[in-house]
């Protein structure tokens, strides 16, 4: 393959990483991270290998939804910084070929927003208009609730309006009317103001909600929503080519197909996967990878330049919605028993290493398998050093404590009075004492260097991202083998969800060929058999990748 191509779409094989700019490192003392304090931490990133930082909402904000409740979608919050500190992190990040994207959060505004406040304050307000009113609520006002501990209407009742506004997530967020014209302008002016500034794209919030017409009077009249979407990403381009939108979209595989635009893929970029990562926990509760293989054998292909997101966490609960209830129930009892440690009914507010009971050879295979399955990763930060989550914290945001530097004060993070910080420093087995950067960055067998390796030999490896993967069959339930391949190029990746030794015989290729398996991850070359089959011994929970290369092969393995 042309290896420009992967420069030129650049995120089919990048390495993504979420960071709350809250919870990341604090420069000045005041208990809260900094954009300041992401620069200073920069070359941390640039060795573990990402080439994409995500940053979550950083505008101002009355901070009642962890800043996803905005009111100033140009602004930077001065607790976090000021758009010189924006500027500056974007030059450290592009010296180090890190590109940045952002939050896009335009389904809707905080309730203190200036234009919320004029809409509230007068039918004549310019942008009354901007918000989706009605005199009374729909019969269904009580369906489709997405945080039902919170609230029972999705709709609002505003004395000073005199009108019920739409809220479709907490009752201080009023949606935006995306049917209003204005409020499409708008956005496109959000969006090139970013990308002018210096971002990449945009991770887009909550995508089937900003679509959303239903709360409209007049929805059967409108145009379809889709048409909006590919005019985001139209503009997008014509502002900073080579930008994406990566859609959070968390519906079953054909619907979420027609967000990245159905065979045209001109909508959303990228869309995360998130019915492959509630059946690769199915898959980890059973210790059988089945639900796995079946979830990736139904996923439809991306559209030419789009790519599949995968991930084991991300910044929100670990929702399992898509399970029937039965299988839900079995994560639950294998990963989160008590009542606590569960949210919404739906899902898990836990990182993985809790979860797992801190097995290092569970935790590094489950990270083997985000590097190697089809699409391009993404990491939640904290994910690379195995840090826990703190249960003490209402709700999604017990896993986003500070992030762990050292095993000093507040883990590193903050020289400020520990009552003083921004979320509290998980304690424990997983507090900082025992899981912190620094001590892992000498430790050549911790979670944090499997994860740099696993990184280099994903980005030396563009088959896995590019390629067509084949699930291959074997003699072994519990193993999860699978092949992918670009052009000439052939890897095999091997993991083992059980924890005993295995051994499984795979066919990798024609037969006849000369070939060997050399390994990437460790030392080795193990023959291919003449008639194309590999066997291979793995340990419990082992790994293998393996490149296969015939005689006149040229890589560097």
């Amino acid at each position: 393959m042309r290896l420009t191509e992967t420069a030129d779409i650049w995120w089919k094989n990048a390495v993504i990483y979420c960071l709350d700019v809250e919870t990341f490192f604090d420069t000045n003392g005041d208990g809260s991270g900094d954009l300041r304090g992401v620069g200073q931490r920069i070359d941390h990133l640039a060795d573990l290998g990402v080439t994409c930082l995500w940053l979550m909402p950083f505008y101002p904000t009355p901070d009642r939804d962890d800043g996803y409740d905005i009111t100033d979608f140009y602004g930077v919050d001065p607790r976090l910084g000021t758009h010189g500190d924006l500027v500056e992190l974007l030059t450290l990040a592009q010296d180090r070929g890190i590109r940045v994207i952002a939050d896009l959060v335009v389904n809707h505004t905080s309730n203190e927003h200036p234009w919320f406040q004029s809409a509230r304050s007068s039918p004549d307000s310019p942008y009354r208009g901007w918000y989706v009113w009605r005199d009374e609520p729909p019969a269904n006002q009580h369906e489709g609730i997405v945080f039902p501990d919170q609230e029972t209407s999705l709709w609002e009742y505003d004395k000073k309006a005199g009108q019920y506004y739409l809220h479709q997530f907490y009752k201080h967020q009023p949606d935006l009317d995306i049917a209003n014209a204005e409020v499409r302008e708008e956005i496109q002016r959000v969006i090139g103001f970013w990308a002018e500034l210096g971002l990449s794209g945009f991770r887009v919030d909550a995508v089937p909600f900003l679509l959303d017409t239903s709360g409209a009077v007049d929805a059967g009249n409108l145009p379809d929503p889709h048409g909006y979407l590919r005019d985001l990403r139209a503009f997008l381009e014509r502002r900073r080519s080579q930008s994406m939108l990566l859609g959070e979209v968390n519906l079953k595989y054909p619907d979420v197909r027609r967000f990245f635009g159905d065979e045209d893929g001109d909508e959303l970029t990228m869309c995360f996967d998130f019915i492959g990562m509630q059946a690769l926990y199915l898959s980890l509760a059973r210790n059988d990878p089945a639900s796995l293989v079946k979830a990736l054998r139904e996923r439809p292909l991306a559209a030419k330049q789009g790519q599949w997101g995968t991930f084991v966490r991300n910044h929100d609960e670990l929702t399992l919605d898509k399970l029937s209830d039965a299988e839900r129930q079995e994560v639950f009892d294998a990963f989160g028993p008590d009542k606590g440690m569960q949210l919404y009914g739906r899902g898990l507010r836990r990182r993985l290493p809790p979860m797992l009971d801190n097995n290092q050879a569970r935790i590094k295979m489950v990270y083997s398998l985000l590097f190697s399955m089809p699409g391009t990763p993404v990491l939640f930060y904290g994910e690379e050093i195995g840090m826990g989550e703190n249960l003490a914290i209402e709700g999604r945001r017990a896993v986003r404590t500070p992030m762990q530097w050292t095993d000093g004060l507040n883990g590193g993070f903050s020289t400020a009075d520990p009552s003083q910080l921004a979320a509290p420093v998980t304690e424990g087995e997983f507090g900082p004492a025992n899981v912190n950067v620094a001590a892992q960055r000498r430790d050549p067998n911790s979670l944090l260097n499997w994860i740099k390796l696993l990184v280099r030999r994903y980005r030396e490896s563009p088959e896995l991202s590019w390629g067509e993967c084949t699930i291959l069959d074997h003699n072994s339930s519990t193993v999860f083998a699978h092949r992918s391949t670009y052009e000439d190029g052939v890897i095999v990746a091997v993991h083992n969800f059980a924890d005993e030794f295995v051994q499984v015989k795979l066919e990798v290729a024609d037969a006849g060929a000369d070939l060997r398996a050399v390994d990437l991850l460790r030392a080795g070359t193990t023959d291919v058999a003449a008639d194309g089959t590999l066997s291979l011994d793995l340990e419990p929970h082992g790994v293998r990748w393996l490149r296969v290369v015939g005689p006149d092969d040229r890589y560097i393995i």
